[in-house]
């Protein structure tokens, strides 16, 4: 039982070292490594070479399926290319399983130190990420050695002999077990790893360990379409067409195991390395040999999944908020932004089509617009629950102020959004359905306050995304121009009802509330400069003079 115990203990170790080389690297280099993916499509082989190096250093094909999936669900490319991408992404995890084959243990005490003064030192840096992986890489090491360790009394156990034996001769037990094993484990990877130290200490047979191996590469397939099983159907599509390569390979595969041990492995120094060369030369034949097969398995998937035409011309959902950049923190916050923007310029139709109906009373545009405000809350409801899920531990100083800039912004569009909708119940209410006009007059100035407006909202996006100190400064000068501008306006409507203006007077209400609504939304626009003038020092404490004393 102790023997037993130890063996899981280092199984379980190796999962996890695995997963903060995963989460670390990601947190390092995610944008970057989406960024070389996003730029390396232009055709499909070097979209697999690009594959196979973002999954050599992520160590994990399902991490880069993931990834992968996520610009085909945002339009940027198309699914044979990310099919493309997942075949050498399979090559480059097989890699990976052979270079940590080697006997490395003398590493590993080396990188847990290292990465552990790292981490402490520097937790919230760039440094301490690297120390992260440091300490997977170290632990990975750590763990396969202890795998050896245990596994060497444990076979003299008549009970484990009984259930390896139970395997042995029965490929789709072996195929299914390892696919099993692998999303248990949530990674291919440290499967095979496992396999081969077990194979190497002969606790494993090598024909059962490479059926193992077989099980072990569908079983990454698998976790994949699992891990986006409630996606986009564009997500999806992506992880289905990777499951069906990897099924045609273990199909293709599976027959030959035996030629393997009669012709390869006696070529071979020894069972681990047996295992992983195995499971190198599996990857590598299925992704030469199928990468001429991308249209065809991507026609496939697309007749299988199709997408849904209605939904997609809707644009109601989120199209930012991408899942798997959760593992990156900095990754999610750019994902966060783009789509605020996303709010912003929904809030941007709003408010022209505000204007279009105060102009032509047009009742249906302004139910319309209502409907709009449904989706500007469902954006902010989405973002906020999306900026909840990011660890803010994993953030630095300048993330996490952008972190909460973006929260403020999307609070900010979600209650122009309410304004808006009020003003429009306003107008059916008090104007189109009681046939009234504003004056001309009245109306000029309603019209250059929502021209002012409109471009100050353009103004708060464009400070928003590039945090410019001269926009934002440029932004507060327009809330003080906008101010004077709704004072002279109730000013002048006044002077109009003193001249017993009949629309004036009738309008007058309305008139007045809706151009202190616009101030009101034009004071949340302006909002957006107050961090990033703060930030760069160029924000007066207060906009008293001096304290006065009463006498």
């Amino acid at each position: 039982m102790k023997h037993l115990l130890n063996l899981l203990a280092a199984v379980a170790l190796l999962v996890w070292g695995t997963n903060l080389v995963r989460t670390g690297v990601l947190r390092v280099f995610g944008a970057n490594l989406r960024t070389l993916l996003a730029r390396s499509m232009g055709n499909r082989f070097t979209a697999a070479l690009s594959g196979m190096g973002v999954t050599a250093l992520v160590q994990s094909s399902t991490a880069t399926s993931l990834m992968t999936s996520s610009f085909v669900g945002q339009g940027l490319i198309t699914l044979p290319a990310a099919l493309a991408v997942m075949r050498g992404a399979d090559v480059g995890t097989a890699l990976m399983s052979v270079l940590f084959s080697f006997d490395l243990s003398w590493l590993s005490p080396l990188f847990i130190f290292v990465g552990v003064v790292l981490f402490i030192s520097r937790q919230a840096s760039t440094a301490g990420r690297v120390g992260r992986v440091l300490i997977g890489l170290g632990l990975m090491l750590l763990a396969l050695e202890m795998v050896v360790q245990a596994s060497g009394p444990m076979l003299a156990s008549p009970i484990i002999k009984a259930m390896l034996g139970s395997l042995n001769s029965d490929i789709v037990l072996e195929i299914f077990m390892g696919a099993l094993l692998a999303v248990l484990a949530y990674s291919s990877l440290a499967i095979v790893l496992l396999l081969a130290a077990m194979a190497a200490s002969q606790v494993v047979p090598l024909d059962v360990a490479l059926g193992l191996v077989l099980g072990a590469n569908l079983g990454s397939g698998l976790l994949a379409v699992l891990t986006t099983a409630k996606s986009a159907i564009e997500v999806r599509q992506v992880t289905v067409g990777n499951l069906a390569f990897k099924l045609l390979g273990v199909l293709l595969v599976a027959p030959f195991i035996g030629l393997w041990l009669t012709y390869v492995q006696p070529q071979l120094p020894g069972a681990g390395p047996g295992v992983v060369l195995f499971h190198l030369g599996f990857n590598v034949v299925i992704s030469v040999g199928f990468i001429g097969f991308t249209h065809w398995v991507a026609d496939w998937v697309a007749r299988l999944l199709p997408r849904d035409k209605a939904q997609s011309a809707a644009g109601r959902r989120p199209q930012h908020l991408d899942p798997s950049a959760l593992a990156t923190p900095s990754l999610a916050i750019s994902c966060a932004a783009r789509e605020a923007l996303h709010q912003a310029d929904v809030v941007e139709s709003m408010m022209i089509g505000l204007h279009t109906v105060i102009r032509t009373d047009n009742l249906q545009l302004a139910e319309e617009l209502r409907k709009l405000d449904d989706e500007v809350d469902g954006l902010y409801s989405a973002i906020k629950y999306y900026m909840t899920k990011i660890s803010r531990e994993a953030l630095d100083e300048r993330e996490g102020r952008r972190w909460a800039d973006i929260i403020s912004f999307t609070i900010n569009m979600e209650q122009i959004g309410d304004i808006i909708e009020r003003v429009l119940i306003d107008i059916e209410d008090k104007k189109i359905k009681k046939g009234r006009q504003f004056s001309e007059a009245g109306m000029e100035e309603i019209n250059e306050l929502h021209a002012r407006l409109l471009d100050n909202l353009r103004l708060a996006m464009s400070v928003f995304l590039n945090g410019n100190v001269r926009d934002a400064q440029k932004l507060l000068e327009e809330k003080a121009r906008f101010r004077d501008l709704e004072r002279a306006y109730s000013t002048t409507h006044l002077m109009r009802l003193s001249d017993k203006t009949v629309q004036s007077i009738e309008t007058s209400s309305l008139h007045i509330d809706l151009i202190s609504e616009l101030k009101r939304i034009n004071s949340l626009l302006c909002s957006v400069a107050y961090p990033i003038l703060e930030s760069a020092g160029a924000l007066a404490p207060s906009r008293l003079r001096a304290a006065v004393t009463p006498e």
